[in-house]
């Protein structure tokens, strides 16, 4: 029962869908989703790699930032270079404090020079809505969009079927995106995704989400798509070495710690946290995220110690897991800069000290986007 302490969680509008197939729900940033259905998380990891995965992420954020020079305003706040993309086209982008820090990870659409749709992460979603808003000039006007829309997300080497199947637009360039209509209604069709497989990225009207949802689930099965929760998702995200917010990048860890300098247009002349990331650039950073293998059969977790070949204290886990795909234990972790790739480290598993490698990620090679 929800008490002052701890409201009740929001569900998404497809929340009956997801209980009559039994899936198990978990919080996720104030809402609750499926972790995993009976299948179970490896099945549902094993199908997006190898098939379809049908994702339920509607607790994602969507923002509108609306107005005359709304995309000048939203380049010149989140950090990457939003005029390197035309409409139509998406791109992945940070929103910082001005120590550097990240307060969020997200995705802007745009529309127009005028219209800008921004995807942040559920937890962060007002925080991210009320810097915009707070410093936005006369004219811009930005929207929390939470409750208004679904976010579906077909994903595997399948998608493409799947949405044909559906009678949906395919094909389009990676990080691009088609507006479409769906029962009267729009609904945007994007080329995006966190699992490292081709795939799309649906964002729609509450009103059309059950009908989209089974729409989907019928064009799937004769590829074999099946209904995939978070916990799936997570562990594809980290066979592919992408961030989670809160762990692997937060306010305490910077896209240069964290080797986003690619989502960085450090030529602007502005940006949130734009001189305190270009000083650390400049210095060096003194941790950096790398990626861990596992040499044995040891299960990284996000919170264990890393040392050094010489028993030395060399960083942390931010993120890890047991890669299906690889049979093996992966991580994400924070490594004191001194510590490079090819290096072998040891992670306290449990009072155990396994060894580990020290690689670049993607762990596996994602399929053709």
């Amino acid at each position: 029962m929800a008490t002052q302490d701890s409201p009740e969680l929001l569900t998404s509008p497809l929340h009956q869908r997801h209980v009559a197939l039994g899936a198990k729900l978990a919080e996720f940033g104030g809402w609750s989703m499926p972790l995993e259905y009976a299948t179970g998380v490896v099945k549902e990891h094993t199908a997006v790699r190898q098939a379809a995965g049908l994702f339920d992420v509607s607790h994602l954020g969507k923002a509108s930032v609306r107005g005359p020079g709304a995309a000048a305003y939203v380049d010149a706040t989140l950090t990457a270079d939003l005029s390197r993309i035309a409409p139509g086209q998406a791109q992945y982008t940070l929103c910082c404090d001005e120590d550097g820090g990240v307060v969020d990870d997200l995705i802007a659409y745009l529309r127009a020079d005028d219209d800008v749709l921004l995807v942040p992460n559920a937890a962060n979603t007002a925080e991210v809505v009320r810097r915009l808003a707070a410093a936005a000039p006369e004219g811009v006007v930005v929207r929390d969009e939470h409750r208004d829309h679904v976010v579906l997300a077909v994903q595997g080497p399948a998608a493409d079927a799947v949405l044909d199947g559906a009678g949906l637009p395919t094909g389009h360039d990676y990080m691009s995106f088609v507006d479409t209509d769906v029962d009267g209604t729009s609904v945007v069709v994007c080329r995006t995704g966190y699992t490292g497989e081709r795939g799309y990225e649906l964002v729609a009207p509450v009103s059309v989400a059950e009908a989209l949802w089974d729409r989907l689930v019928a064009a799937g099965e004769p590829h074999g798509l099946v209904p995939a929760g978070l916990g799936a998702r997570d562990t594809l995200r980290t066979e592919m070495g992408y961030p989670l917010h809160g762990q692997d990048i937060s306010r305490d860890i910077t896209p240069v710690q964290a080797r986003l300098g690619w989502a960085v247009g450090w030529r602007k002349p502005a940006f949130w946290g734009r001189d305190a990331l270009t000083a650390e650039k400049a210095a060096g950073p003194a941790r950096v995220l790398r990626g861990l293998r596992a040499v044995r059969r040891g299960i990284p977790r996000a919170g264990m110690t890393v040392t050094d070949a010489d028993g030395g204290a060399a960083g942390v886990v931010t993120s890890g897991t047991f890669s299906p795909t690889l049979k093996a234990g992966v991580a994400l972790a924070l490594l004191d800069a001194r510590v490079a790739e090819g290096d072998e480290v040891a992670v306290d598993v449990r009072g155990r000290a396994e060894p580990f490698t020290v690689v670049r990620p993607p762990f596996v090679e994602p399929s053709v986007r």
